[in-house]
C-alpha cells in the first residue's frame, strides 16, 4: 500500500519554490537577493538544530554577497538564473577562506586558500554561498548518521536517516533551506539522500564537473552532483558547473524498465510507487532490461575499488589521527589497506564487463527506470534491514541500485514520486553519456505528470 510522504512537517521559504520563479522575482523587483539570503538564513536558524543539516554558516559573507547581487542586477549586469539564488555546499567542497573539515575531527584547522572549480562557477554565475552540509565522515557512508558533526536527519521524520553521504544537502533542500545544495556522489552519496528526503538529485556523467578543491574518496568513482526541488533547476546547476543542458520532448525517448529484483531485494511498495508514477506520465515501458550482476556482485567490485582507492587518500589520517576517525570509517578504512594489486586489477575488470553490458543496453534505450533506492529511510544508527523478506545489511542495500552508475560513470538523476508509510521514494533514471537532455526530458514529463 502506497501513499503520499508528508512534507509539511519541516518547510523553509524555498520549498515548492522554484529556482525560475524566484529569478523571475528578483529581475521584477518583487524580491530582493538580500531578502532571499535572509529566508534561507532564517531557515536555517530555526530547522538545523532540528536537521542538523550544515556544518556551518556564513551569514555576514553571504549577506555581502547578496547585496553585490542585487547592486549589479540594480545596475544592468544579470549573470544569469543562479544571480543573487542562495546555494549551500558539501563540506568536502572547498570555499576559500573556510575549513575544509570532510565531517571529521581530523580535519578542522586548515582554511582552504582557493575555491573549489565547481564554486568559482557558481560564484562567477551570481550565486551566493550561505553555508557547508553535514556529510558522512570522509564521504564514506551511506547512511549519513557518522559524521563529527553528528548525523544528519530526515525532514520527513527526523528519526530516520538523511542518507549520505551527502545527507545534509538533501535535509537543506527538502526542507527548504536552500533551492540548490552541491554534493558528491562516489556510489550513490546524492542519489541516495535524494530519494530518501524526498528532492531532486542528479550525478552528471564522469567528469562533467571538475573536481578540483573537492577533496576525494575514490577518484576513479566520485562525481560532483546537484540537489534541487526540480529537474529543471538541477539542469541550471549543471549548465553553470558543467554546460548547458536542455530538455527534450518526453516523445522522442526510447524508456526501459531494469527490474530491480534482478540486482536485489526491493520493497514491492517503493516498486509500486516508482512504476505507478511512470504509467501516470505514460512512460510505464513493457521493455523489461536486466543487469548480468547481482547486488553481491555489484557491492563487491565497488567495495574493492572504494576501500582501495580511499586508502590511498587517508593513509596519513588512519596512521596519526585513528582515535578521532568514527570506528565505522576505521574499519572501511582499514578493509582497503589490505587489498592487495590483483584484487583491485580483478574489480578493474569487472567494471569493464558492467560498462560494456550497460552500452548495449543503451543501444536499445534513451533511457532506463528503476526506483533509486529499494527501500525508504530507516532508522539513525539502524545498521540490519528486512527488505522483501530478505534480510539485508543497511549500507550496501541502500546503494545497490546507485552504485552500478558510479561504476560505469553514466549520468543518473532520482526524482522524488511519493512516498510510502510516509516516506519519500526516488525513481532514478539513467542516460548514457552525451543523452543528459533527454533523460532531463522525462524526468520533466514525469514531474509534470505528478503536479
Amino acid at each position: 500500500m502506497t501513499d503520499t510522504a508528508d512534507t509539511d512537517v519541516l518547510n523553509g521559504y524555498f520549498r515548492d519554490r522554484d529556482i525560475n520563479s524566484l529569478a523571475e522575482d528578483l529581475r521584477n523587483r518583487r524580491v530582493t537577493s538580500v531578502e532571499l539570503v535572509g529566508h534561507s538564513l532564517a531557515a536555517i536558524a530555526r530547522l538545523n538544530p532540528i536537521l542538523n543539516a550544515f556544518t556551518s554558516v556564513g551569514a555576514d559573507n553571504a549577506m555581502a554577497g547578496a547585496e553585490r547581487a542585487d547592486d549589479e542586477l540594480a545596475r544592468g549586469r544579470d549573470r544569469g538564473p543562479l544571480h543573487g539564488i542562495p546555494v549551500s555546499v558539501k563540506d568536502l567542497i572547498d570555499i576559500a577562506g573556510q575549513v575544509t573539515t570532510r565531517g571529521s575531527k581530523v580535519h578542522r584547522h586548515r582554511p582552504a586558500e582557493h575555491d573549489a572549480e565547481c564554486v568559482r562557477r557558481l560564484r562567477a554565475a551570481g550565486a551566493v554561498i550561505v553555508g557547508k552540509n553535514v556529510l558522512h565522515e570522509f564521504a564514506y557512508g551511506a547512511t549519513g548518521d557518522r559524521s563529527a558533526h553528528g548525523a544528519s536527519r530526515n525532514p520527513s521524520d527526523p528519526t530516520r536517516i538523511s542518507g549520505g553521504s551527502s545527507g545534509g544537502g538533501a535535509a537543506a533542500t527538502a526542507a527548504g533551506m536552500v533551492p540548490l545544495a552541491v554534493g558528491t556522489d562516489t556510489a550513490g552519496s546524492v542519489r541516495v539522500p535524494a530519494a530518501l528526503c524526498g528532492v531532486v538529485g542528479f550525478k552528471p556523467a564522469y567528469g562533467a564537473i571538475r573536481t578540483r578543491g573537492v577533496h576525494p574518496l575514490a577518484p576513479s568513482l566520485d562525481h560532483v552532483g546537484i540537489f534541487a526541488g526540480t529537474s529543471a533547476d538541477a539542469a541550471l546547476g549543471y549548465a553553470v558547473m558543467a554546460g548547458t543542458v536542455q530538455p527534450l520532448g518526453k516523445a522522442s525517448a526510447r524508456v526501459g524498465w531494469l527490474d530491480p529484483s534482478c540486482i536485489g531485494p526491493t520493497d514491492p511498495a517503493v516498486t509500486a510507487t516508482v512504476r505507478a508514477a511512470l504509467e501516470v506520465a505514460g512512460l510505464l515501458s513493457d521493455d523489461v532490461v536486466r543487469l548480468p550482476f547481482r547486488a553481491g556482485e555489484l557491492f563487491s567490485v565497488l567495495s574493492v575499488l572504494q576501500a582501495s582507492e580511499a586508502y590511498a587518500e587517508h593513509a596519513d589520517d588512519l596512521t596519526g589521527r585513528r582515535d578521532d576517525i568514527d570506528p565505522e570509517v576505521v574499519d572501511r578504512l582499514i578493509r582497503g589497506r589490505q587489498m592487495s594489486a590483483w584484487e583491485y586489477l580483478r574489480a578493474d575488470r569487472a567494471r569493464d564487463e558492467l560498462r560494456s553490458a550497460t552500452a548495449e543496453l543503451f543501444r536499445r534505450f534513451d533511457v532506463i527506470a528503476m526506483p533509486t533506492v529499494p527501500t525508504v529511510a530507516t532508522d539513525v544508527d539502524q545498521r540490519a534491514h528486512v527488505i522483501d523478506g530478505e534480510a539485508v545489511e543497511v549500507r550496501s542495500a541502500l546503494l545497490s541500485l546507485t552504485c552500478p552508475w558510479n561504476l560505469t560513470g553514466q549520468p543518473a538523476v532520482s526524482l522524488p514520486v511519493g512516498g510510502v508509510s510516509g516516506l519519500p521514494v526516488g525513481l532514478q533514471l539513467i542516460t548514457a553519456t552525451g543523452r543528459e537532455h533527454m533523460m532531463f526530458g522525462v524526468a520533466d514529463a514525469v514531474e509534470g505528470a505528478l503536479r
